[in-house]
């Protein structure tokens, strides 16, 4: 089985189109890290002085009046800080904010990549017929299917843990070297962010092969992906769907450890008075945990993945 594996990384790596999404997964994460960095970067003192000559006659009507700016009376001073903050535009690099902006951007799209290349990759061997080669060397199927399911899953998920840590490693550092204020933890958390989402980048990746290897086409294959992403957002926004059953609510469970989704009152809920207890039947919003969203990831993957070894196990392979 080792060997059947290893054979199978060494297709992968000499597949140009798989070799360019990883690429791909590289070239994202820095352009998304840059952009990130760019937007967060310090503002120079010319930037404040041009916002400063811009804002003066605000600042000094601020001073006459502070209390219609929201400023304390007893602190006119600080007019001039509230202004020029409201027009720079820039907030500094902050992790946490990232870790629910940029890098679930980061997670999402290497997913799509990755799940490309796993179906470029089999459907290779389904479109040019060396499918039938490959079962000449090896004729037990379970083991060819599970070797390159192997294969695929393996090289996703190392590809997405490497490509989400130098991502965060990047802000972390930039962060330190503008000496921003960093509580004890946020690395953690945010390599912890990234392997969970390497983790469901490997799992995507696995189904889309598994696809694949059922319909046995990648046309079909992203032809299935695209009209369940479509219908499936048109499909929930007709019946009015729980967001407790929402796909998007389920992986952001699985990737942030947790979330917390929407859930609709009685009405007289509406009219009472005074504070809401957590978890009372008034409170619009509950949480989720990671499991509840594995389980219900997990359960179409494992649909998928059955039907496919079954039916790589039976049909004829031309």
């Amino acid at each position: 089985m080792t060997s059947l594996v290893r054979v199978e990384l060494t297709r992968l790596r000499w597949r140009r189109a798989v070799l360019l999404l990883l690429l791909g997964c590289l070239v994202v994460a820095a352009l998304i890290a840059a952009s990130t960095l760019w937007g967060t970067r310090p503002v120079s003192e010319s930037e404040l002085a041009e916002v400063r000559a811009g804002v003066a006659g605000e600042i000094a009507r601020c001073e006459q009046r502070p209390g219609r700016y929201g400023v304390p009376r007893a602190a006119p001073e600080r007019c001039e800080q509230l202004l020029v903050g409201w027009n720079v535009g820039r907030e500094p690099l902050s992790l946490a904010r990232e870790r629910a902006g940029s890098g679930i951007a980061v997670t999402g799209l290497l997913t799509v990549l990755l799940m490309l290349a796993a179906t470029t990759f089999v459907g290779h061997d389904w479109n040019s017929g060396s499918m039938s080669n490959q079962l000449l060397f090896q004729p037990r199927r379970g083991r060819v299917w599970a070797a390159k399911a192997l294969a695929v899953t393996g090289l996703a998920g190392v590809v997405a843990a490497a490509v989400s840590s130098a991502y965060w490693l990047t802000l972390w550092s930039v962060a330190r070297a503008r000496d921003l204020p960093l509580r004890d933890g946020a690395l953690g958390d945010c390599l912890e962010l990234g392997l969970r989402g390497a983790g469901f980048a490997a799992a995507a990746a696995l189904g889309c092969y598994a696809l694949t290897m059922l319909l046995r086409s990648t046309v079909a294959t992203l032809g299935v992906l695209f009209a369940v992403a479509v219908l499936g957002v048109l499909f929930v926004g007709v019946l009015g769907i729980g967001e407790r059953w929402q796909p998007q609510v389920n992986v952001a469970a699985v990737v942030q450890n947790g979330t917390t989704y929407w859930v609709d009152v009685p009405e007289r809920c509406w009219t009472s008075r005074g504070p809401v207890p957590d978890g009372s039947e008034c409170d619009d919003r509950r949480e989720m945990g990671p499991v509840h969203g594995v389980l219900y990831l997990g359960a179409p993957l494992l649909a998928v993945g059955a039907a496919s070894v079954l039916s790589f196990r039976r049909r004829d392979v031309p």
